[in-house]
């Protein structure tokens, strides 16, 4: 069998194959893409406590009534577009943006990037993260 006829007789394989391929490594790319950076528990309290980085909690008001990290301004993802003028003059300050797990917070810094940020972190794992790692929450 040659390897033409082998790519006419298999080609749902390959296909397959170039498929889940792609979805294994678009993670990586769309990482390398992304206008923030992840980061962990620790280097966001370091962020907090050195650069004086602003806090922003993309969560819904239910979800950040249960807790937030200190000093968190609360605007919620579905409100951030609308509201972003009330963060646009802290735009030279680094950002750190959260919700409960990690996923809203990358679709935020896309936002965030768009009104002038430049300097953008999302909270790998979120809020759960956070409080999970037995660091301060407010009420």
């Amino acid at each position: 069998m040659s390897f033409m006829s082998f790519i006419q007789t298999y080609w749902y394989l390959i296909l397959a194959l170039l498929v889940s391929g792609g979805l294994l490594v678009w993670p990586l790319v769309a990482r390398q893409l992304s206008s923030a950076r992840d980061i962990g528990t620790l280097e966001a309290t370091r962020l907090i406590n050195s650069a004086n980085a602003l806090i922003v909690d993309v969560r819904e008001a239910k979800e950040f009534e249960d807790g937030r990290l200190p000093k968190a301004v609360h605007i919620p993802l579905s409100q951030l577009d609308s509201r972003s003028g009330e963060l646009s003059r802290q735009a030279g300050r680094p950002v750190v943006t959260y919700c409960m797990t990690g996923n809203r917070s990358s679709v935020a810094a896309k936002v965030l990037a768009r009104i002038g940020f430049k300097d953008i972190y999302q909270l790998h794992g979120g809020y759960r993260a956070w409080k999970d790692a037995g660091l301060p929450v407010e009420k």
